[in-house]
Formats: C-alpha cells, structure tokens, sequence
C-alpha cells in the first residue's frame, strides 16, 4: 500500500507555529547558505514588498517526513530556506521594542501551553554540532554577541550563521533605520504573505523520491548521507557524536564530490563488479550488512583508511621516508587517464601499513602501465572493471597479484599501438602518449599542466609540390609511392611534437629550418618539452632520420614500461 503523500500552502507565521516541529537528521550536509544568498534573499523580499501590494511571494517548497497530525518532522529538503528564515525573523526581532520582539520571538521557540499539552522548545532542531550555538544566538536572539563572533574559533556552519545575520542586520538598518513602524509592516508582509509549500509523507523512501524530483539547484541530498544516516543510527547513542564527528571531518577534508566518489569506490572494493543498482541500494545489500553488528567498524576500518588512502592517491600526496617522490609522480600520471576504473584497487592497496614504501612504489608503477595500456588500446569498461576486480581479489586474498601484469600478447598489442598512427587516436589518447614519452625523455623533470597543448607534425601532412620537403622525402617516386611512404610516417610518434600554442596553418609547410626556428620554438627561442627540443637540435627531417628516432622512442617506451617480450629478456 503507498505512503500518502500531502501538499499544501502555508504562509510563515503557520510554518513557524505548533504545527510543525522541524528536526535536521543527521546525515544532511551542513548549513551553506552564503551572504550572497542572504542577500539575494532579502533584496527580493524588499522588492516584492515594495512593488506588490496585494499579491503573495511564493518562498519555495520543502519536503518532510512527517506523520499526519503529528508536529515532529524531519526536513528532507528546505533546511538551508527554514535556517536562513529563522536568522531574518531573529534580525528583525532585534531591532523592535520589547514586546514585539517578544511576540517575534515565538515563531523560533514555542513558548509552551500547558492547557494544550505544549512544551517550550525550539522550533527548529539544526544538526548537533551548530544546534547549541544556533539556539543561544538566533533563537535567543542575542544578535549583538552573534556578530561578534570571532569567525576563526567557530566551524563553517557556524560562520554563515553570523555572516548571514550581519547581512540582514545591515540591509534592515540600511533600509529601515529608526523607523520602527516600517519595519514592523515588512515583519507583516513577512510573516502573512510569504508562502513555502509543505510536502509531507510519513514514508522515508517517497521522502526521498519527491527530493529527488524536485530538488533542481543547490547541492542534492547525496548516497552517503542516507548512508551515514543508516550507519549513524546503530551505534551506541553515547557513541553518537564521536562518530559523527569523524564522518563529517573526513567529508570535509575530502570535499562533497570527491567523498561521494570515494563511496563507488570501496563499493566495487566489496562487491568487486560493474554497477548494477544505485550506489546506496548497492551498499545496503553487499556492504552495510558486514557492519549489522559492529557500525562503528566500517567508519574505523574501512572509511578512515580508505578516506586517507583516496587523499593520496587522487591529490598525489603519498608520505613516506622512501619512495614518495616516484610513487607521487606515478600517481600524477595515473590522474591524467581518462576514467578512474583503477582507483579502487589503488585505494585497497594503499590503505594501511600492510605493504611498504617499496611494495607500494613497484605496484602503482605497473599499475600505470596496466591502465595506461587498457586506455590507449581503448578497452571498454567491462575489460577494465573485471581486469581490476582480479586484482582487488588476489590483494585480498594475499595472492600473486598476476593480473596486474601484461600478459605477452598484451605487451605485444600495446607495442604495436604505440608503433602505429598516434595522431589518429583520439585526442585524450594521443596527448597521454606524447606527454607521458616526453616525462620518461625529460626523467621527470618537466611538469605537465599547459594551458594550452597543441600536437604538430614536422614532416606536414601535406606536402607542396615545390617544398624542400619534396625533393627531401619523395624525389624521384611516383605519386603512388609519395603517398605510401607519406602515409607510413607522417602520423607516427617520431613525426610529432607537442607545443604550447595555437596551431598555425600558415606554418605546416614551412621547411625544416624555418618551422624550427618560428613555430617550434617559444618566446624565449626554447622548448618547455623534452621531445620538442630534441627535434630543435636535429639538422634535417628525412625518412632515415625519422626511422631511427622512431626505434629509439619505441625503445624508451618498451624500457620505462617493460614492454620487452620473454624471449627478448631472457637474451
């Protein structure tokens, strides 16, 4: 049988009454709401008042789950408009007389009725890390010491709290000054003819559901909030707070995205498979139910490694007496592939102090070269994700990690790959090949972020008639043979330079020495890339010269990946 689901209108003085007892779970992400909102806020509520004397302003909706009859609601989605509404009405309170900000004062805490079974209590219950301080300054309304507050000593919520409250406080002085009258008629407007739309339901599930559908800007309620919710709430409730505090520290530290993320990962870590549901149908059925009994665990033993583990990995950041500076530099390359399918067995082994420094250094290396392998030879996504869930399970179960190496026939297809047209690979391709052959050139010196990357032939991809590349290349062959010898070469990685600056057409048929001295080199007559330089040192551009760079770049790949066949190794 489904849930009933309510809508109705209700003007603010309704809102901020008996009616409703508003709770913010846990798991919702802090207040955010910035001085920019605020004053968007109250600008637009100045101007409607100003200009529209009889229609209402439409505040939005918010969504609860709430039993019908029943005041205690959680709030699903309108915590930030219920908040920041709260910090106007205080502000306002503020600056009027005794018993007017006394009579404002009810709709942020229930005085109590004994007659009516009421008891006094706040009208809004924010999150427990900014409910105390939330309800000594603005439900108390002490808006003098608020904005006092030394913003250094206090968390982020808090901090738009009382930036949000020096905003009001300034555009009500600035709008209202002494004129207490007018102030008060804008209370009016504020409170009986500004609406918020209330959608209730008793179920947490349609909760969630008309979130989604209606939430269309600020940040959505993510997996991972549910998540802790559910994680939170079978701890001991004397465990609560600490374990709350960890969770959102480590989200903090993370960032919002980047903790969500972090979540897919240890996701595929446990079920070791392609996504077939949500993330949080996924943790509910194959990873929460190995916490049923310890909760705490999973935030101790699986979330704050694993959060630490994710930090390195994806900011290069890896802290060791030995070894950092490769692993970090292996790690940067690893950033630049075009999906992040290898993270999860990164983070697994990364996570703890069971392998070392050395351990750690020799896996992330020919883990580069697996993903680097599978991303310019194009493996779709079942490939990767079953290649890397082999790896996660011979980590797991202590294993020969066998499918983190290439197998021969692999070593053999990405030698031809990286021997063929590199210019025709897709750009996101063609640009790791050439930046990643101009590290191992350069032996890690360079660093690689231009804005600007431009991928140029020297030998031009079409030739004039009357060049000096004409008579260099293909004197005395047929057109047949002009063209089979130029299609071999042109797109090959010998043939390519990489360059940070806009293409120039007028430059592709210049000869050798003049592309060199115009276009390849930058403002300070020099080259930022190793394999540019390289093609600035060299005298003439023919097919001899061509072929033998080409065998020595292939080598530098083959040496710096281990792409050598068996039997090339063992003589």
């Amino acid at each position: 049988m489904s849930k009933k689901i309510e809508a109705h209108e209700y003007q603010l003085l309704k809102i901020f009454s008996a009616d409703f007892d508003y709770h913010i779970p846990p798991y919702q992400r802090p207040y955010s709401w910035t001085k920019d909102d605020a004053t968007t806020l109250f600008d637009d509520l100045l101007d409607f008042y100003r200009n529209e004397k009889e229609d209402n302003y439409f505040l939005g909706s918010i969504v609860l789950i709430k039993e019908e009859d029943k005041p205690a609601a959680d709030v699903i989605d309108g915590q930030q408009r219920l908040t920041t509404l709260s910090i106007l009405i205080s502000c306002i309170a503020s600056r009027v007389d005794q018993d007017y900000k006394k009579e404002l004062q009810e709709y942020l805490i229930e005085p109590g009725k004994r007659s009516a079974g009421l008891s006094p209590k706040p009208r809004l219950t924010l999150r427990e890390r900014d409910n105390s301080f939330f309800q000594k300054y603005i439900q108390k309304i002490e808006l003098d010491k608020l904005v006092n507050q030394d913003l250094v000593k206090i968390n982020e919520p808090q901090k738009h709290i009382v930036e949000n409250a020096r905003v009001f406080l300034k555009r009500i002085d600035e709008t209202f000054g002494t004129n207490q009258t007018a102030l008060e008629e804008f209370s009016y407007f504020l409170l009986q003819r500004c609406y918020l739309v209330v959608v209730a339901t008793s179920s947490e599930d349609s909760a969630f559901r008309i979130f989604s559908v209606m939430n269309n800007r600020g940040l959505p309620l993510l997996a991972t909030d549910i998540i802790k919710s559910e994680i939170i709430g079978q701890i001991e409730p004397c465990e609560q707070e600490k374990y709350t505090n960890i969770w959102e520290e480590l989200e903090e530290e993370l960032g919002r995205d980047d903790f969500n993320s972090l979540f897919a990962h240890i996701r595929m870590i446990f079920v070791k498979k392609k996504a077939n549901q949500n993330l949080l149908d996924e943790f509910r059925t194959s990873v929460l139910p190995e916490f049923q009994n310890k909760p705490e665990s999973f935030i101790e033993d699986i979330l704050k490694l694993y959060a630490k583990s994710y930090f390195e990995i994806k900011n290069s950041k890896y802290e060791s007496t030995s070894n950092a500076s490769e692993i970090n530099e292996t790690l940067k390359w690893l950033n630049k592939i075009d999906n992040s399918d290898w993270m999860p067995p990164a983070i697994l082994y990364f996570a703890g102090d069971r392998f070392s420094s050395e351990e750690k250094m020799q896996f992330i290396k020919n883990l580069e070269r697996l993903a680097a392998y599978m991303h310019i030879s194009s493996k779709d996504v079942n490939f990767r994700i079953n290649r890397y869930a082999e790896i996660i399970s011979q980590i797991q179960a202590d294993l020969e990690l066998s499918s983190l190496e290439l197998t021969e026939s692999e070593k053999e297809n990405f030698r031809d790959r990286l021997n063929g047209d590199i210019y025709l690979m897709p750009p996101k391709r063609r640009n790791y090949v050439i930046l990643r052959l101009d590290s191992f050139v350069s032996d890690g010196a360079a660093e690689y972020s231009p804005r600007k990357l431009t991928i140029e032939h020297v030998l031009p991809q079409s030739i004039n008639k009357n060049s000096q590349w004409q008579k260099l290349w293909f004197d005395g062959l047929s057109d047949e043979e002009q063209q089979t010898l130029h299609d071999e070469w042109v797109h090959k990685i010998a043939n390519l330079v990489p360059l940070t600056r806009r293409k120039n057409a007028e430059a592709q048929n210049f000869d050798f020495d003049t592309k060199k001295d115009r276009y390849f080199k930058g403002n300070k007559q020099t080259s930022s890339y190793a394999l540019t330089t390289q093609v600035l040192n060299t005298s003439i551009w023919d097919l001899e010269v061509v072929k033998q760079r080409q065998k020595e770049l292939l080598d530098i790949f083959i040496s710096e990946w281990d792409l050598a066949s068996d039997i090339e190794n063992e003589q």
